[in-house]
């Protein structure tokens, strides 16, 4: 998947030398690093990390019309939204960030799948920017599964609506009213076809809120719509628009997964307990690379199906890979284990490598994390 910088033209001559000298200046003043440029993603399903940590998508699934979106520093705004689709059906996309992991797409470092009965705590915050001219909700998507799996569709889906315009409404039928995270909601209870959903729709709009994730699965949970013993696989948070949607934007968001509450979790499972080191050796042309990766288990414990997730910087994409799966082929991706070498056992250390292209100048990751748990650099 493709990222398309959206980066304005560089000043010339006298001007841009002045420019860069003082904007050197005011990072040696003020202590802080000018902001990276934002990103446009126009593509599809394309997606792009922000923070180091989360991953932006702008996720077109339920149209052909054209959707853009733009991720800042803390968040992204939607900067195209062509199209409408009837307000008693399914959406037109969900532009979104999330911490975890869709369609084997996972968040860098990201301590998630992990088993529910192990989460103590999963704070998370959001700050939304809304429009007028627009029918769509502002929600979070929280997905779950009786298995670690970082593919495919979840076995439920928990909707938070923290605001809703039009004439839209959730999945299902209503379900009545529950008071969860200190605050009343509508609920509603239904499926579509391949998951069931349970919605929460907050009574009138907010903007912000910060709260623990974990109040509404353990309420799933004793809906009987999860069990314990399930995994929390990601957190998502956007938008769900009917018609138009340019100029939503979320202007923040964080999530964190806390474990040890309840449970621990196996080791060598995704998102459970595992130490590593990770080796990144290069080799780099004009427009091409290759890159000889070595994973090191140095726990005392095997790492049995493992995943290693990792961000490539912006204009870097996958083109071949030998001896495991990478996948997608920009942006955030995952490298996973084969049958034949699926299995790091304590002390040993697993091989893997790719050829890539690359726009710009080249740069390796800056941060890996072995089924949840971030590694060292060798």
């Amino acid at each position: 998947m493709r990222r398309l910088p959206n980066q304005p033209r560089a000043p010339r001559g006298l001007l841009a030398t002045l420019l860069t000298a003082l904007a050197v200046l005011a990072a040696l003043v003020t202590g802080t690093v000018p902001a990276q440029a934002d990103t446009t993603v126009c593509e599809q399903f394309g997606s792009t990390v922000i923070q180091g940590r989360y991953v932006v998508q702008n996720n077109r699934w339920g149209t052909s019309a054209t959707q853009c979106v733009t991720a800042t520093d803390s968040g992204f705004r939607v900067t195209r939204a062509d199209g409408s689709v009837p307000t008693n059906g399914a959406p037109k996309s969900y532009p979104s960030v999330f911490n975890g992991c869709h369609y084997t797409n996972c968040s860098p470092g990201t301590a998630l799948p992990a088993r529910i009965s192990g989460i103590s705590s999963a704070p998370s915050s959001i700050s939304y920017g809304f429009v007028d001219n627009a029918v769509y909700n502002a929600s979070y998507d929280i997905w779950l599964d009786p298995t670690p799996r970082t593919d495919g569709v979840n076995r439920t889906e928990i909707m938070i609506w923290l605001n809703k315009v039009g004439q839209i409404q959730p999945i299902g039928s209503r379900a009545g009213t529950a008071s969860v995270g200190g605050r009343t909601w509508e609920v509603w209870a239904g499926g579509n076809g391949t998951n069931d959903v349970l919605s929460f729709v907050a009574p009138s709009a907010m903007s912000g809120w910060s709260f623990d994730v974990m109040d509404f699965v353990r309420a799933t949970v004793a809906r009987g719509m999860a069990q314990s013993d399930w995994y929390l696989t990601s957190v998502q948070a956007g938008f769900e628009p009917w018609q138009n949607g340019a100029g939503l934007s979320v202007n923040s968001f964080s999530s964190t997964v806390n474990t040890g509450g309840g449970g621990p979790q196996e080791p060598g499972e995704p998102g459970g307990p595992a130490a590593c080191s990770v080796s990144y050796a290069t080799n780099v042309w004009p427009g091409g690379f290759t890159a000889d990766v070595t994973v090191r288990n140095t726990g005392s414990s095997a790492v049995d199906g493992w995943k290693l997730a990792f961000a490539l910087p912006s204009g870097q994409r996958v083109t071949n890979a030998w001896n495991a799966s990478v996948t997608p082929a920009s942006g955030a991706v995952t490298a996973s284990g084969l049958d034949t070498n699926g299995r790091i056992a304590p002390g040993a250390s697993a091989n893997f490598g790719f050829q890539g292209t690359y726009s710009g100048s080249f740069t390796p990751p800056n941060g890996f994390s072995l089924n949840g748990t971030v590694c060292a650099t060798a």
